[in-house]
């Protein structure tokens, strides 16, 4: 027998059904999770349009999704909320370009973990489709004025498609921005992964000629499976539909020149082969190599060949024991130098939030800090296709931006009010829960 204090089941369901129609029933903008809709005024603000480029006094005035106007002399509409941001800074959203967020919850649950699939053909599996936007880790990433990310799946040689998700929405399709996807390659390498690795030279240059030999059988037969594909589309009546194979349907975008790939490597040899298997499938002015920690060794190449470069997490000693204690976190400093377009990746889950930290620490060791905040907001605009919807602080473009207290990048520093998409977002999240909870606990209670 039911409880009484149990609603019926069909009860339930016919609620989740008109909730469910009332949602599809409105428009997309009106989806999005709880916040407060404007318009609103940010006046008397000191407003980073992007970075090299202040507004010492200016507004800004947000409406529906968008940016209305910025400028020194704008003035604010009579239904906007306004708020006087003397002595605080407006930052454009930050954009960490390469993260596991919305596809993990707890380390210690594999049930939670959705970027690992098992093989090493998986091209077909979409990260999007697994992202969790109700994660605990999205509002304790945006409080730190991340506003996006590129969210990726992991393991094997072709894992899958990436995706970059703003931080706001009920649904993964809702939180897509820009529908930026990209074709992820862990290319072969003949470095150690990581200080437990005790594989002897030959067996990791073996093992790295066997994985390099399986890429190239694959691409070749993704490679044929298009011709069939783009043939058959031609002549779909007389021709004979080619088998159906998942893996390679997610592989046609990027074989026929219409989807980046992204392509992970951290060893200098390992980056060096990529560039050159790159050119030679004619997918180079595709490529976006990821990763990257001996970058700096071959910068010069990278450079030469025009393509930019995901660096991190740099945040982690160095490669080899015989390089400076720093190298990782001058990594950034040393490409930008070579002429290397740079954007910055966490590559993390739980602390996404700690890109300002990464930026920091790329700042102090040569990057300088207004090419560090280009490496998290304009740069990856540029090289994800979005620059015309984020980056910078312009009209027209999505708002998705921050006030801060001072400087973003300095542990001290508070974000005062953050807004994706057009909406006020609350700055509250577990970790700010947790801490109003313990900061006043009664006393009585810890005896």
């Amino acid at each position: 027998m039911l409880s009484p204090f149990r609603p019926r089941p069909q009860r339930v369901f016919a609620g989740l059904t008109l909730l469910v129609a009332l949602l599809l029933a409105l428009p997309a903008h009106a989806q999005k999770q709880p916040g407060f809709q404007g318009p609103f005024a940010l006046t008397n603000a000191q407003v980073i349009v992007a970075p090299g480029d202040t507004l010492d006094d200016g507004t800004v005035v947000i409406r529906d999704d968008s940016i209305a106007a910025v400028g020194p002399d704008v003035s604010v509409p009579s239904d906007a909320q306004a708020f006087d941001l003397s002595g605080q800074m407006v930052y454009p959203g930050f954009i960490d370009s390469g993260t596991h967020l919305g596809l993990a919850e707890i380390g210690s649950l594999p049930e939670t973990q959705d970027f690992n699939e098992i093989g090493d053909l998986t091209a077909h599996m979409n990260a999007l489709t697994a992202v969790n936007p109700s994660t605990v880790h999205v509002p304790t990433t945006r409080v730190h004025g991340i506003t996006s990310v590129i969210t990726e799946p992991e393991n094997g040689i072709l894992p899958g498609t990436a995706a970059l998700i703003g931080l706001h929405g009920y649904t993964p399709e809702q939180m897509h921005l820009g529908d930026v996807t990209l074709t992820k390659l862990n290319f072969p390498s003949v470095g150690r992964q990581g200080p437990s690795d005790d594989r002897s030279p030959e067996t990791i240059q073996k093992e790295a000629e066997k994985a390099l030999t399986q890429l190239n059988d694959l691409w070749a037969q993704a490679e044929r499976y298009a011709r069939i594909d783009s043939a058959v589309a031609e002549q779909p009546e007389a021709r004979r539909q080619p088998e159906f194979v998942p893996a390679m349907e997610g592989l046609l975008p990027v074989i026929r020149g219409e989807q980046p790939l992204m392509i992970s490597a951290n060893a200098a040899a390992d980056i060096s082969k990529a560039l050159d298997w790159a050119e030679e499938r004619g997918v180079l002015d595709q490529l976006i190599l990821s990763g990257a920690l001996e970058g700096w060794r071959v910068a010069d190449e990278i450079a030469a060949a025009n393509v930019p470069v995901l660096v991190g997490s740099i945040m982690q000693p160095p490669s080899r024991e015989s390089d400076r204690y720093d190298k990782a976190y001058r990594t950034p400093a040393l490409l930008h130098d070579a002429g290397v377009t740079v954007a910055l990746r966490s590559g993390k889950t739980e602390n996404v939030r700690n890109l300002v930290f990464h930026a920091g620490f790329a700042a102090a060791h040569g990057l300088g800090k207004t090419e560090a905040l280009r490496a998290i907001t304009t740069n990856p605009a540029r090289i994800f296709g979005v620059a015309d919807q984020v980056g910078t602080i312009e009209a027209g473009k999505r708002a998705n931006l921050f006030v801060a207290d001072g400087d973003p990048l300095q542990p001290a520093t508070d974000v005062q009010h953050l807004f994706i998409d057009g909406y006020k977002l609350p700055l509250e999240n577990r970790a700010t829960k947790l801490y109003d909870e313990f900061l006043n606990r009664n006393p009585g209670l810890t005896k």
